[in-house]
């Protein structure tokens, strides 16, 4: 299992200030110096963090695979296809919320997730859906033939001190997991996972690369981001022993 690294919320701390500090790129190789295994950013429709400047800048210098969030819009895909990411995870977006709310709402939009599923494929970026361990949409996903999705983990993590609920949940990842994995979808996840609950999810089996981005930047504001990341990376090897 790999670690993902989103270095959105660097670039919120930047945007406070309308300057250039603190540096993205900054950021983005102190991970990679860390351990990270790749770097994610989210360039939303309004530009709340991460700017279509960062977007190339950051394709540009990285040596690690870039991972870019996306809502199903098109300004948005276009710049997707000339900057040319390993992967995009396409996501669910509204104006109004704080953080990514939920999964990607996948049978109202299956004609336009197939579209640009299969415009980003024609460029040879891979596309990941954000959606909810469902599996009834398994149907609809082997329909779809995306190459990985990423499963919503923000109700476990709301519930992480639930215990029935915890156990109910990580039971219905790993169903989840194997499932995708048996008709030939690889799995990622994230969303709310911290430094308490990441080591439950790094012992489901299949799940290949946790996103994690919030837990990350707020544990660097104490600690710095290079310690931060190595303490997260170390929180998934030692799971996997």
């Amino acid at each position: 299992m790999i670690l993902g690294v989103n270095i959105d919320h660097i670039a919120t701390i930047r945007n406070a200030r309308g300057e250039a500090d603190p540096s993205l790129t900054a950021g983005a190789h102190i991970c990679e110096l860390s351990g990270a295994d790749g770097i994610t950013v989210h360039l939303r429709e309004d530009r709340r963090h991460i700017k279509d400047k960062d977007l190339y800048l950051l394709k540009d210098i990285l040596r690690l695979p870039l991972n870019l969030e996306m809502a199903l819009n098109e300004d948005v895909l276009e710049h997707a296809i000339k900057s040319l990411p390993r992967m995009c995870t396409l996501v669910p977006e509204k104006r109004e919320e704080i953080t990514t709310e939920g999964g990607l709402e996948i049978l109202s939009n299956v004609e336009k997730i197939k579209e640009y599923t299969g415009r980003l494929h024609e460029k040879g970026i891979l596309v990941s859906l954000f959606i909810e361990a469902d599996n009834s949409m398994l149907d609809v996903l082997n329909d779809i033939r995306p190459d990985f999705v990423e499963i919503h983990t923000g109700k476990y993590a709301r519930n992480y001190y639930n215990e029935m609920e915890r156990f109910y949940i990580l039971k219905t990842f790993e169903k989840f997991t194997q499932n995708c994995i048996d008709i030939g979808i690889r799995v990622n996840a994230g969303h709310g996972l911290n430094y308490q609950n990441t080591s439950d999810i790094v012992k489901i089996n299949g799940i290949e690369e946790l996103n994690i981005g919030h837990a990350i930047i707020a544990r660097a504001v104490f600690s710095g981001l290079g310690e931060a990341v190595r303490e997260m990376k170390n929180i998934i090897n030692s799971g996997r022993i």
